[in-house]
């Protein structure tokens, strides 16, 4: 063997290695966090979606600042630590419902109460706004406008968004 050959491979390898790491790291967090109770829609099938006009019921389960700061269009709030069955009683529980949080963890837990009211074909956003952002999807802002920034929650949760401006209270 080329030793000349050899060497740039062995540069080039832990580049590679931690470049799929990054992106096998979010997905375990995702895994580690949820459950899978409530099934999976990624990011494209909602954008398609979207796109299509489909009749879509899209619930932000995040708190009410982090939905003021940025949601997908058309999201409805429904918040995690303040949600009632209030917020979602004249809602057709046959529609199709899209929750989602930052990352999928709360939109899990609101999806299964969802289900439990009644709630037929509900569907959690594979990892939540962050991978929306991610992916360069358009966000709002609570006026409407066109925004690229995301509540990231805290520093640490930050880290999981790439692309957007993050925002959060320290």
């Amino acid at each position: 063997m080329n030793i000349r050959k050899i060497i740039p491979l062995l540069i080039a390898l832990p580049i590679i290695v931690s470049g799929q790491m990054k992106t096998g790291d979010y997905d375990s967090m995702i895994s580690s966090l949820c459950s899978g109770s409530v099934p999976f829609i990624d990011t494209e099938e909602l954008k398609r979606g979207l796109d299509k006009n489909e009749d879509l019921l899209i619930l932000d389960t995040r708190e009410k600042k982090e939905y003021q700061v940025s949601h997908i269009p058309g999201a409805e709030w429904v918040g995690y630590e303040s949600f009632s069955r209030s917020r979602v009683k004249d809602f057709d529980r046959e529609a199709k419902v899209v929750v989602y949080c930052s990352v999928g963890y709360r939109s899990e837990k609101i999806g299964e109460k969802l289900e439990k009211m009644g709630f037929k074909n509900v569907f959690n956003l594979y990892g939540g706004i962050f991978d929306w952002a991610n992916k360069e999807n358009e966000l709002v802002d609570q006026d409407g406008g066109e925004t690229y920034k995301v509540h990231t929650y805290d520093s640490n949760w930050a880290q999981w968004l790439k692309k957007g401006e993050k925002v959060y209270e320290r």
